[in-house]
């Protein structure tokens, strides 16, 4: 778990707060890494979120960077070539891996802690092919009968929309080479890489729309 910042509603980064840019949303990038592409039947291995916030001059960034391994669930499906692609061992003694229950726990009260701190309503989530590791929270979700998920159910960001848009690419790596942004293919697949990745991207794109417009487009766009 890496903090890269702690949040007051009195600091001056919140004079013109997150919640007011995405209808009362934060968004939180999340890749997670599995055992295979079916959410209910494959297991799921790793999880990665980070949260994003804004300046007072609109702009987002990164502020903090959750993650953690999961242990498959009983029964779960464990499909080797899913394994081979991710690099990932389920069985290896040093992955500290938590039930899914505690996973969950884990990445939701950091969002959650950030969600009452920045007056947001609910968190979104941010991701590239969004409805994969949306589908995957959700089907873990709804085994463990957790109750205090604070994610919107369906609605999404994702940046392979924003990517096709800003730059006619939708692979990840190439999206992220395309906007500047460093890209070693040698991290890539792990949970914390792909998802903070993501987020730069994501914080990439949405700045640069931001700067066309100083005078805040979204509240342009504002309706009844």
């Amino acid at each position: 778990m890496k903090w890269n910042k702690l949040y007051n509603m009195n600091t001056p980064e919140h004079s013109n707060a997150i919640s007011a840019r995405f209808r009362g949303f934060l968004p939180v990038v999340v890749d997670v890494e599995t055992a295979g592409f079916n959410a209910h039947s494959d297991a799921l291995l790793e999880i990665a979120a980070v949260i994003i916030n804004m300046e007072a001059n609109g702009r987002l960034y990164l502020a903090e960077t959750h993650s953690c391994h999961v242990m498959p669930f009983p029964g779960a499906n464990i499909d080797p070539k899913a394994l081979e692609f991710n690099g990932i061992d389920p069985d290896h003694p040093f992955r500290m891996a938590l039930e899914e229950k505690a996973a969950l726990k884990q990445i939701f009260s950091p969002v959650r802690k950030v969600m009452k701190a920045s007056g947001c309503k609910r968190a979104i989530l941010v991701g590239h092919n969004a409805f994969f590791d949306l589908g995957f929270i959700n089907a873990a979700v709804e085994r463990t009968g957790f109750k205090r998920n604070p994610f919107h159910p369906f609605s999404t960001f994702d940046t392979v929309s924003l990517a096709g848009l800003a730059f006619g690419q939708t692979v990840l790596a190439r999206a992220v080479r395309a906007a500047g942004i460093s890209w070693d293919a040698n991290q890539a697949h792990s949970a914390i890489y792909d998802a903070e990745k993501t987020a730069e991207l994501f914080c990439h794109i949405i700045n640069r729309w931001q700067s066309l417009d100083q005078e805040k487009p979204w509240e342009m766009a504002t309706v009844p």
